[in-house]
């Protein structure tokens, strides 16, 4: 550990550029995967600016569990729906499993107005607005 310090006292521009590609690369890396809106956000933004649900989760996953008023494209079938969903003027929002896989799907829409609900739906189950948003099939 003292010889690390040592380098950096030694190396201050080194160790600067090493900071800098470092933020670099977190910045880059999530605007790739989309701006992320809150489990708390999410009704505000339906409500509001008639924000559109996109779930790319398995259609079995979907069945067993969903947000009230979101459409189901699952993440393999999206390649063949990109356009219907670049046609769509509200904002839209993409929720997955966990928020990893949303980020994917917004790089292939390629649409500003394009969001991922951060932590999926495992996020929204459990916050406390699940209940009120998130609905089962009964079996």
């Amino acid at each position: 550990m003292d010889r690390a310090l040592e380098f950096v006292g030694n190396h201050p521009f080194l160790f600067g550029i090493l900071a800098v590609l470092a933020v670099l690369f977190f910045t880059i890396e999530n605007k790739r995967s989309g701006r992320k809106i809150s489990p708390n956000t999410l009704g505000m933004m339906v409500n509001s600016q008639n924000a559109q649900l996109i779930d790319i989760r398995a259609k079995k996953k979907f069945e067993t569990g969903y947000i009230q008023g979101s459409r189901n494209i699952p993440f393999t079938e999206l390649k063949d729906r990109l356009e219907e969903i670049r046609a769509i003027e509200q904002p839209v929002i993409i929720i997955c499993d966990m928020g990893v896989q949303a980020g994917a799907a917004i790089q292939m829409i390629g649409k500003d107005s394009v969001y991922r609900l951060e932590g999926g739906i495992a996020a929204l189950a459990s916050s406390g607005h699940a209940i009120s948003w998130f609905k089962r099939r009964k079996a």
